[in-house]
């Protein structure tokens, strides 16, 4: 596009891996972009075998390139939201972050995946220092479940208190705000996630919905909140439209498969017939 060209759609970029049961990962952020009429597009960073059943395993790309694909399409197309999902390893997180502090991506979702929904790693061991000190910086909003909550900060996450110290303590590394998702806390019928941003703290709360068809949660959400920012929302509402519009994801979850089945980002179209 030329410079000061509008362009005839919303558009978002997802960094993240590819899920090949359709899930979560790349295939889900697509999804959810189109749910809310976004243009998507893709830097594919890892290649997963996966179903409902788990992950099998993951080839990476080179370092070089996942980030050449960024600079491909934001410098062609454009970018007005990004986020990141699985990025597998330092050397990827690197080059990422590289990229998009040289290009300046507005409005980037960081969804910090650590491990799958059976628990199958997707991130490097050695990896979560080098995101902690080279992507959640560039963050317009962090968004990590409790166990990457407590990976990031650096102290256990149980309960709403653990989860006030956790996002302070991310928030000291330099994102704009840090969104903890509070989906594993089973002791409530409540889901509860705590948005942070320095001067505002808010619950965002809906009703827990009981499914074990949850596989896509955290990659639906902050690909909603990253399609939210890029139609131009202010971030508090993109969050809150995020959170609404996962829950009746999760409310429409299919039972696909033999596995945890995943949510349907596409539940306002009905099926055919």
């Amino acid at each position: 596009m030329h410079v000061g060209e509008r362009s005839p759609r919303p558009r978002a970029l997802t960094i993240a891996g590819s899920d090949s049961g359709g899930g979560a990962g790349i295939q889900a952020d697509l999804k959810t972009f189109s749910a809310f009429g976004v243009y998507g597009m893709t830097a594919i960073t890892a290649v997963t075998v996966q179903n409902t059943r788990g992950v099998a395993g993951y080839e990476e790309l080179t370092p070089k390139t996942v980030a050449d694909q960024i600079r491909a399409v934001a410098t062609d197309i454009g970018v007005d939201a990004a986020k990141t999902g699985m990025l597998a390893s330092s050397a990827i997180i690197d080059a990422v972050a590289d990229v998009i502090d040289d290009i300046g991506i507005p409005n980037l979702v960081v969804d910090p995946v650590f491990v799958s929904k059976h628990g199958d790693r997707l991130l490097d061991e050695g990896a979560v220092g080098t995101l902690r000190g080279r992507i959640v910086q560039l963050a317009t909003v962090v968004t990590p479940n409790l166990l990457e909550a407590a990976g990031l900060a650096g102290l256990p996450v149980a309960s709403r208190e653990d989860m006030r110290r956790a996002a302070d303590a991310i928030l000291s590394l330099g994102p704009r705000a840090v969104l903890v998702k509070g989906g594993h806390l089973d002791d409530t019928p409540i889901a509860a996630d705590l948005y942070v941003d320095g001067r505002r703290e808010e619950w965002i709360e809906t009703e827990r919905i009981a499914t074990p068809h949850t596989h896509g949660t955290g990659c639906t959400l902050s690909s909603a909140i990253a399609a939210r920012l890029a139609v131009g929302d202010g971030l508090v509402d993109a969050v809150r439209a995020g959170k609404a519009f996962v829950t009746e994801a999760i409310r429409h979850a299919l039972p696909l498969g033999e596995g945890i089945g995943p949510v349907d980002q596409l539940w306002s179209i009905p099926p055919p017939g």
